[in-house]
């Protein structure tokens, strides 16, 4: 059963792996059949003639090169289609994603929640915001060609753009533990209005609602607040801004950092404040965390609602 192509980058990393197949069998044909033609002419007992050869620079420096730049071809091919995979569009459709043993749990912006299963619309490119809450974890999609590790204490991406509608199977690529062969899911693909319907179906509290809830509960607003007398960093306009830090470096605040901040306050310190914001670390799950980065990333935008 041929495994179908269902995201935008299956055909290219087919076509890849296709012409890096064909020119290794190529290359081992090659010189094998070379190898097997001089066993046998010049096996012990044949007439051959067996003094020196002459040198031939132009035979040297053609089976030299021609494989060098064919090979440096291939090269040149999958870091244009890595650079392609690290670099999603700007109108990427954010879903985040905690990994834990032995689940996937999945929220959208919206509120909508998931376990075990992923929900995208055909067409639309999306971009996976994934942490672990555990142990180093792989999410893959062998219909997408896609898979990117999870790790703890840290976020990383994969995006995506499915283009056929139907039900895919996702598995963890990196062994987990005891049940790591259960960690499987769901990739279900749907056009765009089946997905506009189960994204109102299932519409619940936003996860930036959410992490303003959070926010508050916590006691955040107590130093964060404009109109506190605590000297703490503003959090307007932070996301997607340049932070100087206390040991004159500067650092961007993307999702990343957020989350470091939260977690491990003083692993970077914003130039100007003293080092005295608690970690969370140890109080707080990963899908608390990510509904706080949600709300940080509205705070001082249009979409942040008054709190």
């Amino acid at each position: 059963m041929t495994l179908p192509q269902a995201s935008s980058f299956a055909p290219n990393v087919d076509h890849l792996f296709d012409t890096l197949l064909a020119l290794c069998t190529l290359v081992v044909v090659g010189v094998f059949t070379v190898m097997i033609v001089f066993c046998v002419k010049y096996r012990r007992g044949t007439s051959a003639e067996r003094t020196p050869a002459r040198s031939h620079l132009g035979v040297e420096l053609t089976w030299t090169l021609v494989p060098f730049v064919l090979f440096m071809g291939i090269f040149g091919w999958s870091v244009h289609l890595w650079i392609r995979l690290r670099t999603p569009p700007k109108d990427a459709q954010p879903i985040y994603v905690v990994a834990k043993q032995w689940m996937w749990k999945v929220q959208h912006p919206g509120g909508q929640r998931e376990i075990d299963q992923l929900h995208v619309p055909v067409g639309q490119p999306i971009r996976l915001v994934m942490t672990s809450q555990d142990v180093i974890h792989s999410f893959y999609v062998p219909a997408f060609r896609v898979k990117q590790d999870v790790l703890p204490d840290r976020y990383t991406e994969l995006w995506f753009t499915a283009t056929q509608a139907g039900t895919y199977h996702l598995f963890c690529a990196e062994f987990c533990g005891t049940d790591h062969s259960r960690m499987r899911g769901e990739v279900v693909v749907m056009a765009p209005a089946d997905y506009a319907r189960w994204l109102q179906a299932h519409a619940g509290i936003g996860l930036a609602a959410q992490g303003a809830a959070l926010f508050r509960r916590l006691g955040c607003s107590g130093c964060h607040d404009p109109q506190s007398g605590v000297h703490a960093p503003s959090l307007e306009n932070l996301y997607g801004s340049t932070v100087p830090l206390s040991d004159g470096s500067q650092v961007l605040a993307d999702e990343r950092y957020l989350h470091d901040s939260i977690l491990l306050p003083k692993k970077q310190v914003a130039a100007g404040y003293a080092p005295i914001m608690p970690s969370f670390e140890g109080r707080l799950g990963e899908e608390d965390v990510l509904a706080l980065v949600a709300y940080l990333k509205t705070r001082g935008t249009q979409t942040e609602k008054p709190e």
